[in-house]
């Protein structure tokens, strides 16, 4: 069993400070590591119920906001829709993976999990006038 760090970074420059989740296989397809994100994150979020979510990618009928997205009615957030929206995200250079010092591109791509894994989703932020 590996933790694996989650990071994410803008092409602004910003950058989290991570979290881990448990990850049982050695192997996994980017797909599936996107999907267990993005449920984590769900599951969390359902919870708590805070006022924003702050995740992978914006849930349908949420508006961005500092820290995250805010709902603009105060629902449960589905995993499974969250995760297709996040997997669309990647088909379409919404965001970059990168496995260590590597870029994947393709989804079906199988990556190990070696001890101390970190896994950072690049979100890719439009540039101011251009």
């Amino acid at each position: 069993m590996a933790i694996v760090m989650f990071v994410d970074e803008t092409t602004a420059g910003d950058r989290s400070e991570g979290w881990g989740l448990e990850i049982a296989e050695e192997r996994l397809t980017v797909r599936e590591l996107i999907r267990r994100r993005v449920f984590q994150e769900v599951a969390e979020y359902n919870a708590r119920t805070p006022q924003v979510f702050q995740g992978l990618v914006q849930p349908t009928n949420a508006e961005r906001v500092l820290n995250g997205f805010a709902l603009r009615t105060p629902r449960r957030i589905d995993p499974e829709v969250q995760s297709e929206l996040a997997l669309r995200a990647f088909a379409g250079n919404g965001f970059l993976v990168l496995v260590g010092d590597r870029q994947v591109t393709d989804p079906a791509e199988e990556i190990e999990l070696v001890l101390g894994a970190e896994v950072t989703f690049l979100k890719l932020v439009a540039l101011v006038g251009g």
